[in-house]
């Protein structure tokens, strides 16, 4: 029998839902590595192969500076994850490595291991937190991965970033984010109407949507949450917030890697053919069996890095 202590701590669990103390930051915490790995082994049993959370096996060798401060807005300051080589190589290309949660959770924690892969190969990382939708809605986070991405150039000389050889990378939501701003931040009329610095010199999509209304996307309340209304409500939004909306001559390289969730590609095909018709490459792996998440974990962390650094490899000067 629920009493009424039960019924009064409900109220008072939703009014606390409701109302945010001055300067704090609106949290939903439902994506972590944890309930990733809940998930990927609740869908696996019928594959029945062995997962385990991966790990990068080299923090020996780089170096990494954690909750630096790329971006203030206003009482807001925006947090950074960094990692490079130990040893100095002269200048750097430098990934720009953006986490997933459905434009809603997540936070650059989950990207460690793969940044710090990326950096004992001789890459700059930076993992950023932005703007989830529980604080703001598009473009906000759009805009704060370019003031990442500025930082980087203004930092520049400190940390021997090659401003030519920047590299945007996500998974999930935040691959959809890396294409986007990977389509536009090339283009001679920049279509935030920002005044950027250097270049995306390649793209990594690591299971991202390409376009959020296309027959192979079942994108609904979650990207409505992120893009301020439905389709049907805000169909100019959805197609702007669209990777495919933007491909052109600007656009970079870019890779796909590819979960046994085709939806979570939705667009890569035509993407693809606007790339040919420039003579851009692109790359597309398919990962055997995986989960949404796998580049969270093994058998698929190491094939996963092995790809993207291949990729790079070939695809930067």
């Amino acid at each position: 029998m629920k009493t009424p202590l039960f019924y009064f701590m409900l109220i008072l669990l939703g009014l606390c839902a409701m109302s945010q103390n001055a300067g704090q930051i609106p949290r939903d915490t439902s994506y972590t590595l944890s309930s990733a790995l809940e998930k990927a082994l609740r869908y696996n049993i019928e594959d029945d192969i062995n997962i385990s959370v991966a790990t990068s096996g080299v923090s020996g060798s780089i170096e990494s500076e954690k909750s630096m401060i790329y971006q203030s807005i206003g009482e807001r300051k925006l947090l950074a994850n960094l990692f490079y080589p130990k040893v100095s190589q002269g200048k750097r290309p430098a990934v720009l490595i953006i986490h997933g949660g459905g434009w809603r959770s997540g936070d650059p924690s989950l990207m460690t291991a793969m940044a710090e892969r990326l950096a004992a190969n001789g890459y700059f990382v930076m993992a950023p937190e932005y703007r989830l939708s529980l604080e703001a809605q598009y473009p906000a986070g759009v805009l704060d991965l370019y003031d990442a991405l500025e930082w980087m150039t203004q930092n520049a000389k400190k940390y021997q970033i090659d401003t030519d050889q920047l590299v945007v990378m996500g998974c999930s939501a935040g691959a959809q984010l890396a294409a986007l701003v990977g389509t536009t931040y090339n283009q001679k009329d920049n279509f935030y109407d920002i005044n950027v610095k250097g270049r995306i010199a390649a793209i990594v999509v690591v299971d991202g949507v390409l376009a959020f209304k296309h027959p192979d996307s079942a994108e609904g309340e979650v990207a409505s949450w992120w893009l301020g209304g439905t389709w049907e409500e805000k169909p100019d939004i959805w197609t702007e917030a669209s990777a495919l909306t933007h491909v052109d001559k600007w656009t970079p390289p870019t890779i796909f890697l590819a979960s046994k969730y085709p939806r979570f590609l939705a667009g890569r095909q035509d993407y693809i053919a606007k790339l040919e018709k420039y003579g851009t490459a692109s790359k597309t792996h398919f990962m055997d069996g995986a989960p949404h998440s796998f580049w969270l974990f093994n058998p698929w962390y190491e094939p996963t890095m092995s790809y993207v650094l291949s990729f790079l490899s070939d695809n930067l000067k």
